[in-house]
């Protein structure tokens, strides 16, 4: 089932609004593709969180 900003998993609710909504957008993208959501919200975690390292203003 794709997440969205109000339906995400429990271990993104500490994360940044920004962090958030990129690891909504990768984790669905992961999704996609036929990755488990198991596997997909902790390297969706990772990528939003090094993501916003990257862009944060």
């Amino acid at each position: 089932m794709p997440w969205t900003k109000n339906n995400y998993p429990n271990s993104w609710k500490n994360l940044k609004t920004e962090e958030r909504e990129k690891a909504i957008e990768i984790g669905n993208a992961l999704l996609k593709e036929g990755y488990s959501e198991d596997r997909a919200i902790p390297i969706a975690t990772a990528k939003a969180e090094e993501w916003y390292e990257k862009h944060k203003k």
